[in-house]
């Protein structure tokens, strides 16, 4: 166990511009450090298994359900429970975690209808 600073931790990008930092990648835990450009989206999905914390770092994100649109300004986090239908869109450039137990990994399912 050594402190490291999330930009050394392990890289990946995503949908061609967001970027995330693994800080912790076991089956039990992970938190993963993510840059999303101004106006992106992610694909609306849910996790069988894993409830998810999101909390902005900074900028403003949002975070679509299918009841409400959530916005998190800099220091809010958001519950994400398992089976919950979710898509986190920004309109500035947002940085966040997304804190996950257990991993995601293997554990997602796109939506093709959700809109939000």
């Amino acid at each position: 166990m050594n402190p490291i600073h999330w930009s050394e931790a392990p890289h990946y990008l995503w949908a061609g511009d967001c970027e995330g930092w693994r800080l912790c990648d076991t089956p039990e835990l992970s938190v993963i450090h993510e840059r999303m450009p101004a106006g992106r989206s992610e694909t609306a999905h849910r996790h069988a298994h894993a409830r998810q914390v999101f909390r902005c770092l900074s900028g403003q994100l949002r975070i679509a359900t299918p009841d409400t649109i959530h916005t998190l300004s800099e220091g809010q986090s958001l519950e994400i429970p398992p089976g919950t239908w979710h898509r986190a869109h920004c309109e500035t450039e947002t940085t966040f975690l997304v804190i996950s137990a257990p991993s995601t990994r293997g554990d997602r399912e796109d939506a093709a209808g959700m809109t939000r």
